[in-house]
């Protein structure tokens, strides 16, 4: 690339000025000549005085000329003069010596990073001159008075550049040039500390890179872009000087943890999975006890000694919802003082007892809180129907699910997620085999016709004009749900997750008959509807047949034709539409499995 170089500074053509020096008799002891009649000296007086006046009459003239103008005089900048301009003038004319440098201000500028040479377009990354900070650099600059009238100075440009982009496209151009930090790391496998030695990284840093660009731009030649190594905070020797004197003391023995109300013995292995080795972004290594999942590894041992405390309820009675519990407050321990006090004892042999204080605990939902979140009226309700009664498997399981949400309330901005609120749906929270969903058929499943309590529930808060966060449709079509517009679920990969975008409280209802499962969400109404208006079914394929071997595990299906569709959710207030979604699906065709041997 041709970059300009700097301007010969043109001729000074200025006139010089020019002044007569006059010396005054200093010693009287010299000889001197007779003294001149009166009138003589007196015009020598006059004389020398007009001299002095004229001497300073010029050296003024010349100052007024020297401080002329913003910029000093004699200063350029890339060969444009702006010296004794004002700052206006000298953004004029540096702007128009951009303007005739322009093609070769746009040429892509040489890189070297790493072991790679790249070019750049200035314009892509924001590289150019700032005028205004330019002019402004070229006029405080400091000048010895001097300079300002016989000199001549070049002000380098100040260059601008967009960081953020410029190091997108140097980490693009760069490639797998750099690694990684490898952070310091301290985890248990059981009982047994494992250490992660920190390795350096090798990364390009964005005010580095463009600190050399700006400065390497218009210097002519190809630019290095250095790929800086990073180091972690803590080194090899501290990780091993952590697990010495941390990571292996601390589940050698266990912890003797005393209240008030008695005492609860903290194993080894509830100690490994509370205690914590985290690096931050510098590789920064630090161990604390994370008292969250101490509480988890306890498990029912902190009830000897906790009461926790219980939210208040609300629930729909008499067409209304009300607050049917207060709640009530609890104690529990000072989580803070806890994870403190246990991460003291940890490196001793001996005294391993801390002793924890219990605190009165309020509960997150107070009868107070209750009633200032706007739940007031039915917003929407969904129903779907079931055969078999309440006696199915498949019915038991829909009632149960619908048991565990019942009474939920959702606070504004919470995000309500069905596997986090329900947990695993197994055998052992109650839920039986019922027909799934698995690899494209119909088999035996623990938890089975969940996921028709999932659509019935997608389908009152999609008619609450509630934010959509996860769901995912069926892979076939059944004709008990709406089409596109239903959700499946499986524990613990797919999710049915909707968010509270309202600024009020949202109490979920449930409720069932032999036949119905019903979702209603209660709230303040704020939209005047929710509908729904469906496109034209499209691509629709039909169904093949498949033999499969009978037995017990063995379902057979009449099977469905396949189609994609679209449906738009129409959300209208004070009588205007203000919201008009798509939702977009495509349905396989659902085999038609017969149980037995093809003839």
């Amino acid at each position: 690339m041709t970059l300009y170089g700097e301007k010969s500074p043109p001729a000074d053509d200025r006139p010089t000025v020019q002044v007569t020096a006059v010396t005054w008799p200093v010693d009287e002891s010299e000889p001197t000549a007779p003294v001149p009649p009166r009138r003589g000296h007196r015009t020598r007086l006059l004389v020398a005085a007009g001299a002095a006046v004229a001497v300073l009459g010029s050296v003024a003239g010349v100052g007024a000329y020297a401080y002329a103008g913003d910029v000093p005089r004699g200063t350029t900048v890339l060969g444009a003069e702006l010296g004794g301009r004002s700052r206006a003038d000298a953004v004029r004319e540096l702007r128009a010596e951009l303007d005739r440098r322009a093609a070769a201000l746009a040429e892509p500028l040489a890189l070297r990073v790493g072991e790679r040479d790249l070019r750049i377009v200035p314009a892509e990354v924001g590289l150019t001159v700032d005028v205004a900070a330019t002019v402004a650099a070229a006029a405080e600059a400091e000048a010895h008075p001097v300079s300002r009238l016989v000199g001549s100075r070049s002000v380098q440009p100040v260059v601008s550049v967009d960081v953020d982009r410029l190091h997108a496209a140097l980490q693009k151009m760069a490639g797998d040039q750099g690694r990684k930090m490898t952070l310091p790391a301290i985890t248990y496998a059981g009982t047994t500390p494992k250490a992660v030695h920190p390795k350096p990284g090798l990364a390009l840093d964005p005010q580095r890179s463009a600190e050399v660009v700006r400065a390497g731009w218009l210097a002519g030649g190809p630019v290095t872009v250095p790929l800086l190594e990073s180091h972690p905070a803590t080194t090899g020797e501290e990780v091993d000087r952590l697990m010495k004197e941390l990571a292996r003391p601390a589940v050698a023995a266990p912890v003797e943890l005393t209240t008030d109300k008695g005492s609860v013995t903290i194993a080894p292995k509830a100690i490994a999975k509370s205690l914590r080795f985290t690096a931050d972004r510098t590789g920064k290594l630090t161990a604390r006890v994370d008292v969250k999942r101490l509480r988890a590894a306890l498990g029912d041992d902190l009830s000897s000694v906790e009461v926790p405390p219980k939210d208040a309820r609300m629930a729909v009675t008499a067409g209304r919802p009300k607050v049917v519990d207060p709640g009530r407050p609890g104690r529990q321990l000072d989580t803070a003082g806890l994870a403190r006090d246990l991460l003291a004892v940890l490196p001793k042999a001996d005294g391993r007892v801390v002793t924890g204080t219990l605190a009165p605990a309020q509960p997150e939902l107070t009868a107070e809180k209750l009633g200032g979140l706007g739940i007031k009226e039915k917003v929407s309700s969904f129903t779907t129907r079931f055969t078999g009664g309440l006696s199915s498997s498949r019915s038991h399981n829909i009632v149960t699910v619908a048991r565990e949400v019942d009474g939920t309330v959702v606070l504004p901005g919470e995000t309500f997620s069905l596997n986090g609120h329900t947990g695993e749906r197994g055998y052992a929270q109650g839920y039986r085999d019922a027909p799934v969903i698995l690899d494209g058929k119909l088999v035996p499943g623990v938890g089975g016709g969940i996921s028709q309590f999932t659509t019935t529930f997608f389908n009152a808060t999609y008619y609450a004009g509630l934010e959509d966060v996860e769901h995912k449709p069926h892979s076939y079509w059944f004709s008990r749900y709406p089409a596109v517009i239903e959700s499946t679920i499986f524990w613990p990969n797919l999710d049915f997750r909707f968010r509270n975008d309202t600024e009020y409280g949202l109490l979920i209802d449930t409720s069932y008959t032999s036949s119905t499962i019903t979702v209603s969400i209660w709230s303040t109404k704020i939209y005047d509807s929710v509908k729904t208006e469906y496109g034209p079914r499209r691509d629709i394929t039909t169904p093949k047949t498949i033999y499969l071997t009978p037995g017990p595990s063995c379902i057979a299906s009449s099977g469905i034709n396949g189609f994609a569709q679209d449906a738009f959710r129409v959300i209208r207030k004070d009588g205007k539409v203000i919201k008009r979604e798509k939702f977009s699906w495509r349905y396989d065709a659902e085999p038609r499995y017969i149980c037995g041997q093809e003839p």
